[in-house]
């Protein structure tokens, strides 16, 4: 092994045990999680007021991603990460308790897609793809609880559809902009 390889390696160490819910990976996480709930209530409320509803991106479900991405929870661990992303929401959700179905769903997505294909070529662009699938989860079951259960309007689900890609898609290019930087301070290996 040259020098140079043998300098990177020692640069590059875990600081976060992945696959372990320790005080490391729960602080991270409790950073995420305030700095999402901060973004939703500057951040996405202004982009929602703006664009009159059709752009809300939901930067709690970018948190989970984030940390998901990081810490490569089992599926378990990432229902409660879930959770407790779904019970922050509800401090300022309009409409209580869809957020605590969808979440921990999403999550055990997000930390399923990234057990399958954290590894090999897939994960260039996990952070991107699997995020934009969580969103889309998290909001149509969203969707689905609020127009069939509150509303009893099914039809909703047709209109929320296209706000729920855009979020998507928002958050997908967050998390993907995000997750190398993160690594990198975090000094995490592949």
């Amino acid at each position: 092994m040259s020098q140079n390889a043998t300098a990177q390696q020692a640069r590059t160490v875990n600081t976060i045990d992945r696959g372990k819910l320790d005080l490391k990976a729960l602080t991270l996480y409790a950073i995420l999680l305030a700095a999402g709930f901060v973004l939703n209530m500057t951040v996405s409320k202004f982009f929602s007021g703006l664009t009159g509803g059709i752009l809300s991106p939901e930067f709690i479900i970018a948190a989970f991603c984030l940390e998901t991405l990081i810490i490569k929870p089992k599926v378990g661990q990432a229902a409660v990460l879930g959770l407790l992303a779904g019970v922050v929401i509800q401090i300022t959700a309009s409409v209580k308790g869809p957020d605590l179905i969808a979440e921990p769903v999403a999550a055990i997505v997000m930390a399923l897609l990234v057990n399958a294909l954290g590894n090999g070529d897939a994960k260039k662009v996990l952070p991107l793809v699997g995020t934009f699938v969580v969103t889309c989860v998290s909001g149509l079951i969203y969707a689905v609880i609020f127009a069939c259960f509150v509303q009893r309007n099914p039809q909703l689900i047709m209109v929320m559809a296209p706000v729920v890609a855009i979020s998507g898609a928002f958050n997908a290019i967050i998390v993907q902009a995000l997750y190398i930087p993160i690594k990198k301070a975090l000094k995490l290996a592949d």
